[in-house]
């Protein structure tokens, strides 16, 4: 396992397959633009599913992952959360509605558009999760879409909830927000690989920090020079959640507002006795 990213020799594979077209050095042949494209589709597909080649090989440490997501569901709320509806207990796992889980609307805010079919402020059924995973994995390739379906009817979602937030002032963005309840090591796997894929492949620009919080990574598609429009993802890992914030608006994106915007939602998330 690399001690930089947290991942495995797959997971590093897998990353170096997707890179693997990148700029030669001088007087060497070079990939046409078409190869490169297809590498960014690649890449940002796996982005957005969270999975990617080398995730599909991950362990769990015992050989029943659906028994081990049961034990994993809370039998007494942590003693510091006492009477609380939601929250996190100290072995990682949240409880709770993924409504109250998400970050409430702050001030300066209002509910943003739909996120397509699963509305703008959702806890998802059953079918919707099914529904996330089948649109996720859509644009993978035949070989690997057919792998990734598999993982998730192995180890299915046991809980999602999407919340989209407007600019109150009129700005011109959109902070789409989105909690996925796993199990913890494929949670933790698949940040790990947004992070190396977002950072090392070349085929993103890097995206800002979040204070307090080095498991949250941020990155931005590439985009040409004078663009009007633009795209931010940062990812993160919060015991059993893994959380996704997609933005887009009229580009320069107000990072700051962003970054904020998640930190709050990283901090409800907390787990106990965890320190920034």
């Amino acid at each position: 396992m690399s001690e930089a990213t947290g991942m495995t020799g797959t997971d590093e594979t897998a990353v170096r397959e997707i890179t693997a077209q990148q700029p030669t050095p001088e007087g060497e042949s070079k990939p046409g633009p078409a190869l490169r494209a297809g590498a960014a589709v690649v890449a940002a597909a796996l982005l957005g599913v969270g999975i990617g080649v080398g995730i599909l090989k991950v362990r769990y440490g015992d050989p029943a992952p659906e028994a081990a997501a049961r034990a994993a569901v809370p039998t007494t709320a942590p003693s510091a959360s006492a009477g609380s509806s939601y929250g996190a207990q100290s072995n990682g796992t949240h409880f709770g509605s993924m409504r109250d889980l998400l970050l409430p609307v702050p001030d300066g805010y209002r509910l943003g558009p739909d996120a397509g079919a699963y509305g703008n402020d959702t806890e998802l059924t059953d079918d919707q999760r099914k529904a996330w995973v089948d649109d996720q994995i859509r644009s993978l390739p035949g070989g690997l879409r057919d792998d990734v379906r598999k993982v998730w009817q192995d180890a299915p979602l046991k809980g999602g909830g999407v919340r989209s937030y407007a600019d109150a002032g009129g700005g011109d963005f959109v902070i789409t927000v989105w909690l996925l309840q796993y199990h913890q090591d494929a949670v933790k796997a698949d940040n790990a690989f947004v992070g190396a894929m977002a950072s090392d492949s070349g085929l993103f620009r890097a995206g800002p920090q979040v204070p307090g919080h080095q498991e949250a990574h941020c990155y931005l598609p590439s985009a040409p020079p004078g663009d009007k429009l633009d795209a931010l993802v940062c990812s993160a890992a919060v015991g059993d959640l893994r959380v996704e914030a997609q933005v887009e608006g009229v580009a320069p994106l107000p990072k700051d507002k962003v970054v904020t915007l998640l930190r709050r939602q990283l901090d409800r998330l907390a787990l106990p006795g965890a320190s920034a």
